[in-house]
């Protein structure tokens, strides 16, 4: 009759390891839940970036406007007719 208890005391110690620790365990979920939640916010972020540039795009291929602000901020560009004032401070 010991020797039963033993075993089955045995036997659940092992189960329960396998349950909290083992692969596929408790912890091994929790880390898992939690890399899901980290790459969903950082897939949110990337979603939000890429409607942003699809904006942007749509912009530049329909109007002028966002075509001529490229045009002056970047590259520094006038329309003919207009004078270009630089201000350097000392």
């Amino acid at each position: 009759m010991r020797l039963l208890a033993t075993t089955l005391i045995l036997l659940l110690a092992l189960l329960q390891y396998k349950l909290w620790l083992g692969d596929g365990g408790l912890l091994k979920v929790r880390q898992l839940n939690a890399a899901i939640e980290s790459q969903s916010a950082e897939n949110a972020g990337l979603r939000e970036r890429n409607r942003a540039l699809e904006a942007e795009v749509r912009d530049l291929k329909k109007g002028r406007e966002a075509i001529e602000e490229r045009a002056r901020t970047e590259l520094g560009m006038i329309r003919e007719g207009e004078t270009f004032y630089q201000v350097v401070e000392e």
